[in-house]
Order: structure tokens, then C-alpha cells, then sequence
């Protein structure tokens, strides 16, 4: 490791022991991991998870009018009452639909389950999320381009894909636990974990010499991931929020 990369360490290290409160969890520094805490609940955490995209303050409002017992619900009550919901590409038949996945997949089996057959088969968490995104696929044939949007598609290669971001998210909270993260899984290991990749942490880790690739996609997200297991192999994940925050707070 080069002296840059060990002071590099170093702040991220004592950023990441920071960070770990709940303190850093409260409205004026928004993230959508707050709902989701309330609830310890998969399903929901996933839906938190998908619709996180776009302002941070606009996401956890979206998220708090949503009733969520609707997941226990019937379909009609989903129709009736979600209708008039919308998050930016999402219209009110967008939510509907998701609803309507995350209901029938939860009748069937949890989704540490569904997630563990592929990953269990590969070591992968790419094979692991591509397990549950098929089972979403296979319990509801609606499309459209918002509905696409937020679950993503199935991940056969490493190249020309996205970073997957809103899917790595939901993986931290999952699997990890700590003080932001709820760890509610106990089947998968946190050092198969990859790094979720916004624009933040994409352009710090940039200016901080952890990832040289250019373009901001599931290759970058792989190599940042690696080179932050030169810091911990058995957790580089956990210096995401920290360096989340940092390209939040401006702080370089």
C-alpha cells in the first residue's frame, strides 16, 4: 500500500467511526435508510431502497406518505389507495405495481431466501440479486419505463451495466450492523459485498486515488470495491457512508 493510500485509510477509517451513530441519521441530513429503520422490515427496506434515487429530502418524504401495511393488504386495497402516488418517473400505476410485486413475493418466501439461491450457488452477490430481480420479473409481468427504472434488470456480465447503486444499498443495510445499518440477513458475508456507487462517492473516490476508472458504472463500483479491501477485506463496504458524507458535506 502507498503512503497516500494508508493516510487515505487513515481519515476513512476514523470518518467511518464518526459516522456510525444515529446522530447521523435526522432531517436535516436525510437518507433513506430512516424509514426503513422503522420498520426492520425487508420488503419495505427494499422499496426504501429502490425509490432512492434523487434528492435526499424528497426521497424520505415520499417514503413517509406511504402506508405499508398495504404489503399485508389485498391487491384492490393497493389500487385504491396508491393511486394517486407518484416519485418522479414513478407514476401512481408504478407504485401500484411494485407494491403488488413486493406482496406476492412476500406470501411466497423472504428475501434473504430468494436472494441466497443464486448467491449461495456462485459466491455472488450479482447472481444473488439477479435471483431475486428474475423472481420479481416472474411474479409480475407489468412494465413500463418507471416501473423498469426502479427495479433494474438482471446482470449477465460486468460490462456496460450499471453501478446498480439502489441494489447495493439495500445489500449494506441487510447485511451489515452497526449503527446505520440493520443487518436483518445472517446467510450472506459482508466481504462479498460491493461498494454502492453515486455520483458522491464516485467523484471522492476519484479525487482521492481509490478508483481510477472513468466512467461511473458496475466496473467502477468493482474496482473501488477491491481497493478498498486493501483497507478491510473482511468489511470494505463499511466506508461508504463515510464517504458518501464526504461528497455530501463538500468536505474535499
Amino acid at each position: 500500500m502507498t503512503k497516500k493510500l494508508e493516510s487515505v485509510k487513515i481519515r476513512l477509517e476514523a470518518e467511518s467511526a464518526k459516522r456510525n451513530t444515529l446522530d447521523e441519521l435526522h432531517t436535516s441530513r436525510p437518507d433513506p435508510i430512516m424509514p426503513a429503520r422503522e420498520y426492520q422490515d425487508e420488503y419495505i427496506a427494499l422499496i426504501c431502497a429502490l425509490f432512492g434515487y434523487g434528492r435526499a429530502d424528497s426521497i424520505i418524504k415520499f417514503l413517509y406518505s406511504l402506508d405499508f401495511s398495504l404489503l399485508d393488504g389485498s391487491e384492490s386495497q393497493i389500487d385504491k389507495m396508491l393511486k394517486p402516488f407518484y416519485y418522479r418517473f414513478q407514476n401512481g400505476e408504478d407504485v401500484i405495481e411494485i407494491f403488488k410485486t413486493m406482496r406476492r413475493l412476500k406470501q411466497e418466501d423472504s428475501l434473504e431466501n430468494l436472494f441466497c439461491e443464486g448467491y449461495k450457488r456462485e459466491q455472488s452477490v450479482l447472481s444473488g440479486l439477479n435471483s431475486i430481480i428474475c423472481s420479481m420479473q416472474s411474479v409480475n409481468l407489468y412494465e413500463s419505463r418507471g416501473y423498469n427504472f426502479l427495479i433494474g434488470k438482471a446482470v449477465t456480465k460486468t460490462k456496460g451495466n450499471s453501478a446498480m447503486k439502489r441494489w447495493m444499498m439495500y445489500l449494506r443495510w441487510m447485511v451489515r450492523k452497526d449503527n446505520i445499518d440493520m443487518g436483518l440477513w445472517s446467510k450472506v458475508d459482508k466481504k462479498d459485498l460491493i461498494m454502492p456507487l453515486d455520483t458522491h462517492t464516485f467523484n471522492v473516490s476519484r479525487k482521492l486515488g481509490l478508483l481510477q476508472r472513468k466512467s461511473y458504472d458496475l466496473e467502477a463500483a468493482l474496482e473501488l470495491t477491491e481497493t478498498l479491501k486493501c483497507f478491510d477485506k473482511s468489511d470494505p463496504v463499511k466506508y461508504d457512508f463515510a464517504l458518501y458524507r464526504i461528497g455530501q458535506e463538500k468536505m474535499l
